[in-house]
């Protein structure tokens, strides 16, 4: 009977495997249609050989001065060269090409070799380091170019093409699907990247991403690896973000992003419970640059900013890339969280110079202090050289955190500016805060480490 029912199990299996099959795309159309949009991009940098003693440079009086003019150091050649590659795809019919700026940012000739063997010199009409976007441009015409996409409509689990030149073996086709969207990478801030497990290796960058329309989607920019080559990590620039890029660099050279003047952290759980959200989003402002676009708008310390011209901001790392994509001289509005309720303001977003984030630097320990059993910590209250020397009216400096408060991450020489917004001062009016609050509850304390302010939740010690 077993037996019977696995016979029939397995026929059953069978059966299906041609609908199963069928279901996966054909990528033949799609890779004739398009690859002669794509493109090798290969650099050259060239720099001259350190001079050695007894050669060229050295007494004009030396037995081998003229041998070594002529003929360059024995073993040594007289200019050594650098060379890269890389790939890129035709944004316009008369030569205009899309790529990263890492593939040419230390080329000093760049070549570009077309599917059908052509080759051209290219010149770099901009490139922007913060997205890793760069505009090259050959002089031809007629030229095959791709469709622009909508990176927005993508979805996780869709198909998704690569074609690029990885180690240089032109017009290298991988495949896979979208595993995630609006990724955020160390020190990249502005950049919701695609994330993907289609193969991506060194020499695919600045290459095309497809859709199955064909249509250009994304850049290939970045991979995950421990060994230097694919792990199943890839990164790609949404089309949207390198068009509005690339079309900056074509109309000026160069790529202007706005600013407000905050410094955000994320909005933990814990962070959310303490300032009354029902969950944890928005970014948290935790100083206001003095004459920013921000301070002029009002916006302050403690504010949670929810929504940005109407884009909702549900993490801190939205905030970044929302603002930089507004032109500087843009009259917008600004959704805050504060104190239990949601406050609408009207800024003028300046232009971004150098972005700052919230930083953790260790400070010189105090002296000596009293214990406050709820919160954890020994505090001690500052002198009046102390608030000058620091620049701030007022605070208490932390000597010792143990339980709660020490895995919170707060730490001997912090200054506890305020808890809940509520200023403190001294140790008296700080027991008098504390009070308020029930045991076992978290709050949200403004912790001044170093020149930085930030925001740590803490859960009140229960006994």
């Amino acid at each position: 009977m077993i037996r019977q029912w696995l016979f029939a199990s397995i026929a059953s299996a069978a059966l299906c495997l041609p609908a199963v099959a069928a279901e996966l795309p054909d990528f033949t159309e799609l890779v004739e249609a398009q690859g002669p949009v794509v493109v090798n991009i290969s650099t050259t940098s060239s720099k001259s050989p350190q001079q050695t003693p007894g050669g060229p440079g050295g007494p004009e009086d030396d037995p081998f001065f003229d041998f070594f003019r002529r003929y360059g150091p024995p073993g040594q050649p007289r200019e050594q060269e650098t060379r890269s590659l890389g790939s890129g795809f035709i944004i316009s019919q008369d030569g205009y090409i899309m790529t990263n700026a890492h593939v040419v940012e230390a080329g000093d000739d760049i070549t570009v070799r077309l599917t059908d063997k052509r080759e051209f010199t290219a010149k770099v009409i901009g490139a922007d380091k913060r997205s890793d976007v760069a505009v090259i441009k050959i002089e031809a015409a007629n030229l095959p170019k791709v469709t622009i996409g909508d990176a927005n409509k993508l979805k996780v689990g869709e198909w998704v093409l690569a074609i690029g030149s990885p180690f240089g073996f032109d017009n290298t086709v991988t495949a896979g699907i979208v595993s995630a969207k609006g990724r955020s990478l160390p020190q990249e801030n502005f950049t919701p990247f695609i994330q993907t497990d289609v193969a991506i290796n060194p020499g695919n960058s600045g290459g095309p991403l497809f859709n199955l329309k064909g249509e250009v989607v994304g850049i290939n920019s970045q991979i995950y690896s421990r060994t230097g080559g694919f792990m199943g990590l890839s990164f790609a620039i949404p089309i949207d973000v390198a068009m509005n890029i690339a079309n900056q660099l074509r109309a000026s050279g160069k790529v202007t992003r706005g600013r407000i003047g905050v410094v955000i952290q994320e909005v933990t759980k814990e962070l959310a419970e303490s300032f009354g959200l029902t969950k944890p989003q928005g970014a948290l402002v935790n100083s206001v640059e003095k004459g920013a676009p921000a301070d002029k708008a009002g916006i302050e310390q403690s504010d949670i900013i929810l929504k940005f011209d109407g884009k909702a901001i549900n993490s801190s790392a939205e905030l970044p890339r929302v603002v930089a994509a507004t032109a500087p001289g843009t009259k917008s509005t600004i959704q805050v969280w504060r104190k239990g309720a949601t406050k609408d303001l009207t800024i003028v977003v300046g232009e971004l110079q150098e972005d700052k984030r919230a930083e953790r630097q260790p400070k010189k320990p105090a002296k000596s202090g009293d214990a406050v059993a709820k919160l954890g910590m020994t505090l001690t209250e500052l002198t009046a050289d102390q608030r000058k020397e620091l620049g701030i009216a007022s605070g208490l400096l932390v000597e010792d955190a143990q339980g709660n408060a020490a895995k919170a991450g707060i730490r001997r020489g912090d200054i506890l500016l305020a808890i809940n917004n509520q200023d403190v001062k001294t140790l008296e009016q700080l027991n008098q805060v504390i009070a308020q609050f029930e045991k076992s509850r978290s709050v949200a304390l403004l912790i001044r480490r170093g020149e930085s302010s930030l925001y740590v939740p803490l859960r009140l010690n229960g006994n």
